[in-house]
C-alpha cells in the first residue's frame, strides 16, 4: 500500500447464500481524505463497510484489506477500533435513557480500580463535545437531544477512542438543512486534524461539496473510482454511474389532468399536545383536486407534518379547530379509522418507526391499513392477502424474492414502496405523502416520482410534504408555504421558483 493509502480493499467479495452482495470490489482511501461511497440502495455499500469494521469477521468474504500499512483481519468491531477505524451507521447506536457521558464512554469507562471516576468521565466529555460543537450537559440525557445532536455524540463517541477511519453511513439523512451544515463543517474540521472519513451519501449536492474522492459502486459491483477535482466530476456522472443510465430529467414527464375539487380544509387551527397555548398551526386554509399534485414547503419546524397529522384523524394536537369539506360537504375525521373510512391516507415521513411493522413480512405490511377488505368473521385469509401483496410487489417492483422476506431487511427505497402500496390498497381518494423519498437513491426516487405521477393519473389527489424544494417543483401542480404554523403564499407551477418559495417560507409572523 502507498504511504499516501491508510487503506486498501482488494478484491472483496461476500456471498449471502445464492446471492453475491459483493462481488471482486476494490477501493483505496488516501490519508487525511474525504472519501464519498454512493451507489443505490442495496447496492452493497452498507455490506462492504460492515466487512471493513469486523461486522462480518476475516474468513466469512474473500479479499484482502490492508490499514495503516498492514495487514487487517478483523473478527469483531472491537478489533478494528483498536485500530482506529470507527463506523457510525444511519440507524444511532445510543442508549436514550443514559447520559451523555456514559454514552460516550460506554464499554471504554473511566476508572479507578474497578470504580468508575465519574470527575473524569464528565470533564472528558465535556472536552469532546467541545471539539464537536455540542453545547451540551454531559449530565443530559441523551432521549432529550434532537437528532442532529445525537449525530454529533455518536462523532465525540468515536474520537474519544482515537480515531484514525470514521465512517458515516448516510450521516445526514434523518438532519434538517442546519443540523446538516454544522456536521458537514465537524467532518471538514476532522480533515483539517488529520482523520480519514468515509461518507455514503445519497445526497449529491453534500458529496460534491466535502468529498475529495469518490467511489461508485452499482449491484455489488466497483464501477468506477475519481478524484472530486478532475473536470467531469460532476452530479451527472455519479447519477450515470450509479444507474447505469443518464437520467437527464430527474423527474418523469407528466401531463396534469386536474379535476374537481376533492378536499378543501378551511381555517384549520391546532395547538401543541404538551403546550397546549401555543398554536402550531394557525388558521390553514388549502384546496386540493383529483389529479392534481400539491406541494407543501417549509423550513424544520414549520409545522407541515403537524398539519397533515391533525388532519389525518387528528393523529396529532390539541383543541383542533376548522372545517374539512370533502367534494363540497363537510366531514368529520376524529379518528384515523374515520379519515381512512372517509378515503384519506397519511404516508409518514418515519416509515421505520410509525409507517412500517420492520419485523413482519411484506405481505403483513401492505395488508395493515385495510384489514377490512381480507377478512371474514375477523379472520384474515392469508391466500388472498398473500396474492394482493405480492401484485403490489410486481407493479410497484419492489425488489424481493417474495412477500414473505422481511420488510425491516429491505433497502429504503423498497421499504418506502412497501408504504407506498400499503395505503394504495385503503382505495384512498387523498394521499398525504411526507417526505416520501427521504433516505433514498437517486434511481429509486425516480421509481417513486412515477408511481407519485400515476396515482395523479388515476384521478386522486395527492399531496407531497418535501424538504427539497428541487423535488417539489419538480413535482407540483400547485405549492403551499408554510412559515410558524401559518400557510405564507401558494404559487402556480408556472411561477414557482427557489427563491419565490424560500421568501415565503422564511416570511415570520405579522
Amino acid at each position: 500500500m502507498e504511504s499516501s493509502s491508510i487503506l486498501a480493499m482488494t478484491g472483496i467479495t461476500m456471498t449471502f447464500g445464492p446471492v453475491k452482495a459483493l462481488e471482486d470490489v476494490s477501493i483505496t482511501v488516501r490519508r487525511g481524505e474525504v472519501h464519498g461511497i454512493c451507489g443505490e440502495n442495496g447496492a452493497g455499500k452498507s455490506t462492504l463497510m460492515k466487512v471493513l469494521s469486523g461486522v462480518y469477521p476475516a474468513g466469512s468474504y474473500e479479499g484482502d484489506i490492508r490499514f495503516d500499512g498492514k495487514d487487517a483481519a478483523y473478527r469483531s468491531i472491537n478489533d478494528s477500533e483498536r485500530d482506529g477505524i470507527v463506523i457510525i451507521h444511519q440507524e444511532l447506536a445510543l442508549s436514550p435513557y443514559l447520559s451523555i457521558a456514559e454514552n460516550l464512554f460506554l464499554g471504554n469507562e473511566q476508572h479507578r480500580r474497578g470504580v468508575i471516576d465519574w470527575n473524569a468521565t464528565n470533564s472528558r466529555a465535556a472536552e469532546l463535545l467541545d471539539r464537536v460543537g455540542l453545547r451540551e450537559n454531559p449530565a443530559t440525557p441523551v432521549l432529550e437531544l434532537g437528532v442532529g445532536k445525537q449525530q454529533l455524540v455518536e462523532i465525540a463517541k468515536a474520537l474519544s477512542k482515537n480515531v484514525k477511519l470514521l465512517i458515516l453511513d448516510e450521516p445526514t439523512a434523518a438532519l434538517n438543512d442546519e443540523d446538516s451544515t454544522h456536521l458537514l463543517g465537524l467532518i471538514e474540521q476532522l480533515r483539517a486534524q488529520g482523520i480519514t472519513c468515509i461518507i455514503i451519501s445519497h445526497k449529491l449536492k453534500e458529496i460534491k461539496r466535502i468529498a475529495d474522492s469518490v467511489t461508485i459502486i452499482r449491484d455489488g459491483r466497483m464501477i468506477e473510482s475519481f478524484s472530486m477535482s478532475e473536470p467531469d466530476a460532476t452530479e451527472g456522472r455519479i447519477i450515470r454511474s450509479m444507474v447505469g443510465r443518464d437520467l437527464n430529467n430527474l423527474f418523469p414527464p407528466r401531463d396534469p389532468d386536474i379535476g374537481e375539487e376533492v378536499l378543501r380544509v378551511e381555517d384549520w387551527t391546532v395547538h401543541h399536545p404538551v403546550d397546549t397555548a401555543r398554536k402550531v398551526v394557525d388558521g390553514a386554509s388549502f384546496t386540493v383536486h383529483a389529479g392534481e399534485i400539491v406541494g407543501f414547503a417549509g423550513l424544520m419546524g414549520a409545522g407541515r407534518t403537524e398539519l397533515a397529522m391533525s388532519v389525518f384523524g387528528r393523529s396529532y394536537g390539541t383543541k383542533i379547530s376548522g372545517r374539512i369539506y370533502k367534494r363540497g360537504t363537510e366531514i368529520q375525521m376524529r379518528t384515523v379509522g374515520e379519515a381512512i373510512k372517509h378515503g384519506l391516507a397519511y404516508a409518514t415521513e418515519d416509515r421505520k418507526r410509525y409507517g412500517l411493522n420492520l419485523i413482519s413480512d411484506i405481505a403483513e405490511n401492505i395488508s395493515s391499513a385495510a384489514l377490512g377488505k381480507l377478512s371474514r368473521w375477523s379472520v384474515v385469509n392469508r391466500n388472498r392477502e398473500y396474492k394482493v401483496a405480492d401484485s403490489y410487489r410486481q407493479k410497484m417492483n419492489i425488489k424481493a424474492p417474495s412477500v414473505s422476506a422481511i420488510t425491516g431487511k429491505l433497502s429504503g427505497g423498497n421499504q418506502q414502496k412497501v408504504v407506498l402500496s400499503k395505503w394504495i390498497f385503503t382505495g384512498p381518494d387523498v394521499l398525504i405523502l411526507d417526505e416520501p423519498t427521504r433516505g433514498i437513491d437517486v434511481g429509486a426516487k425516480y421509481e417513486i416520482y412515477g408511481i407519485i405521477n400515476e396515482l395523479a393519473a388515476q384521478g386522486k389527489a395527492v399531496i407531497v410534504i418535501s424538504s427539497e424544494l428541487p423535488e417539489l417543483l419538480g413535482l407540483s401542480d400547485r405549492i403551499y408555504a408554510i412559515s410558524e404554523g401559518r400557510l405564507t403564499g401558494e404559487v402556480a407551477r408556472a411561477d414557482a421558483t427557489q427563491e419565490v418559495l424560500m421568501k415565503y417560507m422564511t416570511a415570520g409572523k405579522d
